[in-house]
């Protein structure tokens, strides 16, 4: 029984442990940024996506986790490519590009991966990190880059392609794995 409870209070103290890294890294952005609220955006959207895969490195899934990810930048980066000029492609400040905010998608992705899969448990880091995801959209707004349309898209863009993924992401990897196993993989013509 004390063994138990010795393992329970290490899981415990991991935690909390994590917690702090994911607040430290987030405070760290903000406080390095000063008031330059577009340059905290830049670093936020890459802060969250990057905790979001320290947490999978620990957890397992780091695989899965970055073809997702990488899924996710195709649709960004081809919407905006497809899309050309059309008026819901174009910023604000006139620029093309603009839908949807890539900078919102990887925010979202990566806030929604922290939240469902790494602090689940703790109400009060999960608030920080969704007004950290919540800042990056508004950053864009801010700045001139992006109307509230592009960033409400990058937003579902981020959140759908983290949380929908996941099943269609998992039975692929599971396939290519029965296959090498069963030595399908190395047959030609397949």
């Amino acid at each position: 029984m004390q063994r138990y409870l010795g393992h329970f209070g290490f899981f415990h103290w991991i935690r909390h442990v994590r917690d702090g890294i994911i607040l430290v890294t987030i405070l760290s952005v903000v406080l390095c940024t000063g008031t330059l609220v577009e340059r905290c955006g830049d670093r936020m959207q890459v802060a969250l996506p990057v905790l979001g895969l320290g947490c999978t490195v620990v957890t397992g899934g780091t695989g899965r986790y970055l073809a997702r990810f990488a899924a996710m930048e195709v649709v960004v980066q081809g919407s905006k490519w497809e899309l050309g000029d059309r008026p819901i492609n174009r910023r604000p400040n006139g620029g093309l590009s603009g839908f949807p905010s890539g900078h919102t998608a990887a925010a979202s992705f990566g806030a929604s991966a922290l939240v469902h899969d790494c602090i689940r448990s703790s109400a009060p880091v999960k608030a920080v990190v969704l007004i950290a995801a919540g800042f990056t959209g508004a950053s864009r707004i801010e700045a001139g880059k992006h109307d509230i349309w592009q960033v409400l898209a990058g937003v579902l863009t981020g959140w759908l392609s983290e949380r929908l993924l996941r099943g269609g992401v998992r039975r692929a990897h599971e396939g290519v794995r029965r296959r090498h196993a069963t030595g399908q993989a190395s047959r030609p013509g397949r």
